[in-house]
């Protein structure tokens, strides 16, 4: 049976669900899955790259207002190129890479689908009258909804009155080949301009409920007992003029260093040579974060992480164990948590250790991609 999977986010857009649905599909049979991507800057570099069956579509969400024609003649023409792909290549099933835009690009199709739901749609969805519209319609017509975390489950379930049986938690997984342990090295952590520093790594798109903001702050509270400290922010996006703003008047720009998006293999060397890695996210005007998988790849390389108590990424780690859950909504306190880790070395490799064993045993890719094409074989022909 083929199936088509339909995403704006796809590689080499970058982001954890695009490396989720990469990862994935990449390792099922070739004639069972096409693939509708969104157009991105260097989608044909990438497409020349691998075999799969990839159309790129212009598939971005588009929030108009529901009396505007124009929004709905650009879901027009993206529902009719998705119905011609499904006719041509003899679709019998659709996977939507979320509940919005795909999900309702798949109601014209005529064929059964499944949904992604990743948990930060299900609330911003609700901020726009539109949007909870077109939710509304998608999330009854579903025949299966997968979410990330039990956190986005419960989402579902109570924001938006979906029975449990209809939804299926699947975390996504990391690529414990890649993402593995290295010795501390000094050549690299001179490439990455790290030296001999106590580093502090977050990895994440620059948006408020990241929290690269209060761990600036933390850091401030911090430099006067760690003078070697060096917080290194990966990642680009709305955010980071604001941050650089908010770097100057805490006069810490010594203490932080922007490195903008990393290639892969840069990416792979920050998580190893990091001495701890913080995901400081928190609840921002209902937005949140479902899941996760930088603290995923951060354990597979053996780091110890830490978390916010906001969204699913408590369901990512093992608290006390592989790393922490804190507060980050202050401060002072994700300053105490951060301190409290730097301060401890055998603590941070034991935790780093416990983290890798746990990545390898339960969320590697080839686990994960087996159980999810358990879960999808479920979207199937009426």
């Amino acid at each position: 049976m083929t199936a088509l999977l339909v995403s704006e986010i796809f590689p080499p857009h970058i982001g954890g669900s695009a490396r989720w649905f990469w990862e994935l599909y990449r390792r099922l049979p070739r004639a069972d899955v096409v693939i509708a991507a969104g157009a991105c800057a260097r989608d044909a570099e990438f497409d020349r790259s691998h075999d799969l069956r990839v159309t790129r579509l212009a598939l971005s969400l588009i929030d108009g207002g529901a009396f505007d024609p124009a929004t709905w003649l650009a879901y027009g023409r993206a529902a009719r190129a998705v119905r011609r792909l499904c006719r041509r290549a003899d679709v019998r099933a659709v996977h939507c890479g979320r509940v919005l835009p795909e999900g309702w690009l798949a109601l014209t199709c005529g064929r059964p689908f499944g949904c992604f739901v990743h948990g930060e749609e299900l609330i911003s969805n609700r901020t726009s009258r539109q949007l909870t519209w077109m939710t509304k319609r998608v999330l009854p017509r579903a025949e299966l909804l997968i979410a990330n975390s039990r956190h986005t489950a419960a989402l579902l379930e109570r924001g938006w009155g979906v029975s449990r049986d209809r939804i299926t938690v699947l975390a996504p997984g990391v690529d414990t080949a890649r993402f593995e342990p290295a010795p501390r090295d000094q050549q690299v952590r001179a490439a990455l301009g790290w030296g001999g520093r106590l580093v502090v790594l977050t990895v994440a798109r620059l948006q408020k409920r990241k929290g690269h903001d209060h761990m600036i702050d933390a850091i401030a509270l911090l430099r006067a007992r760690f003078p070697n400290l060096l917080y290194a922010i990966v990642g680009d996006g709305a955010e980071r003029s604001a941050l650089e703003e908010r770097v100057r008047q805490a006069g810490v720009a010594e203490y932080v260093r922007f490195h903008g998006a990393l290639d892969d293999q840069q990416l792979v060397r920050a998580y190893q040579q990091c001495d701890v890695f913080a995901l400081p996210n928190r609840t921002v005007d209902g937005d949140l974060e479902g899941f996760g998988m930088v603290l995923l790849e951060a354990q597979a390389c053996a780091r110890p992480v830490l978390a916010g108590d906001s969204g699913g990424t408590a369901e990512a780690l093992c608290d006390g164990e592989s790393g922490v859950i804190v507060d980050c909504t202050s401060p002072r306190t994700l300053a105490a948590a951060v301190g409290a880790l730097l301060d401890d070395g055998a603590r941070r490799e034991r935790m780093g250790a416990a983290g890798r064993r746990r990545m390898v045993e339960h969320f590697d890719f080839d686990r994960r991609a087996a159980l999810a094409a358990e879960v999808l074989a479920r979207v199937r022909q009426r």
